[in-house]
């Protein structure tokens, strides 16, 4: 029997979650507004969980619901625009979520700090926060950041056929499972560093071989979709049924910023072992690398812009090398420093 979407199940361990996320993650002091969003196809024991942590860290919760998107980015009904741009701290639940909309910058550049855990149901907030350690994750996400930012040149490849070169021409690289800690910040789940290389250096061969999120009609991938990169842009996408999806969609929104390069990612969340078709957790898989496309936030650093949607992949088992040195071979850390704190964190293979 599937007891997974009883409302007693884990019920404990992710009360434990939802207290961490809103105390350690978004910092929430007592007070403040604290909005959150959801819409139709999200876990609400997940939502009913977080408001009774806001209201027990001495804040107010306003839960605001509304009816799932076709696609993410999207404009939201008005008065959920005007209940983001009102608050302190805005977390965003929904699947469909607004992330990279007008709504979402205006409420930004009034200052309310905000995460993205969309799609999140009751076992993620478990694995992926709950159970975590989430300073020792932090620990090693500034360690990768350390490594990238003293590189110039970084290659990825996968077993799956991506081969991709770029360099970083001292970019930004951004820890974004850290604390929300200053008024207008965007935080995401821990387990996550995002950066963009400079985009005219991007070139190669591109494979997601992981998950692929939106197309609402993709997530786990069954057939990888294989890209060609110039100049930090998508020239073709090719492949089996999940490609054909996937270029379809592309195509749909006729907009040449959605075949941008938007960001490069490394995951490293120990409670995401594979992927499971929720983007959040597929982004952060232990060990994996994720690619956006689409619409660029300012945060990421260099050039930022605007696009129809952004949409997220996945490449599993990769081998990362900076400066021709491999810091990580088929999906395992291998960079003395890096290896020293995933056996800290007690990660499997380690």
């Amino acid at each position: 029997m599937d007891l997974s979407s009883r409302p007693e199940y884990l019920h404990l361990e992710a009360a434990v979650g939802a207290r961490k996320l809103v105390e350690q993650v978004m910092l929430v002091k007592p007070g403040e507004d604290v909005v959150l969003t959801a819409d139709t196809a999200t876990d609400a024991r997940v939502v009913d969980l977080t408001a009774q942590a806001v209201a027990a860290a001495g804040a107010t919760p306003t839960v605001v619901w509304y009816e799932t998107r076709p696609s993410s980015a999207m404009e939201p009904p008005a008065p959920v625009a005007g209940a983001i741009a009102r608050a302190d701290v805005w977390i965003e639940f929904a699947v469909a979520y607004i992330m990279h909309s007008d709504a979402f910058r205006h409420a930004i550049a009034n200052g309310a700090r905000y995460a993205n855990f969309t799609g999140m149901d009751v076992p993620m907030l478990v694995n992926t926060i709950a159970r975590v350690d989430l300073d020792g994750v932090m620990e090693l996400g500034r360690a990768l950041v350390e490594l990238i930012e003293r590189a110039d040149e970084v290659r990825i490849t996968t077993p799956a056929g991506t081969d991709l070169r770029a360099r970083n021409g001292g970019r930004p690289v951004n820890l974004r499972g850290k604390p929300a800690e200053r008024p207008g910040e965007t935080v995401m789940l821990a387990g996550q560093i995002s950066w963009n290389p400079l985009e005219e250096t991007q070139e190669g061969v591109l494979v997601f071989d992981g998950a692929v999120w939106p197309p609402a009609e993709l997530g786990l991938l069954t057939s990888p979709i294989r890209m060609e990169v110039s100049g930090g842009v998508v020239t073709s996408i090719e492949g089996g049924s999940d490609a054909l999806t996937f270029r379809r969609w592309m195509e749909s929104l006729d907009d040449p910023n959605m075949l941008r390069i938007a960001h490069w990612s490394l995951g490293f969340n120990p409670g995401v072992t594979r992927p499971t078709g929720r983007i959040v957790e597929d982004e952060r898989v232990f060990g994996c690398v994720e690619l956006g496309l689409g619409a660029k936030g300012a945060w990421i650093g260099g050039e930022p812009w605007t696009a129809a949607a952004h949409t997220d992949g996945s490449l599993l088992n990769p081998t990362i090398y900076l400066d021709g040195e491999v810091i990580e071979q088929d999906g395992r850390y291998v960079h003395p420093r890096l290896v020293e704190i995933c056996r800290r964190l007690g990660v499997s293979g380690y």
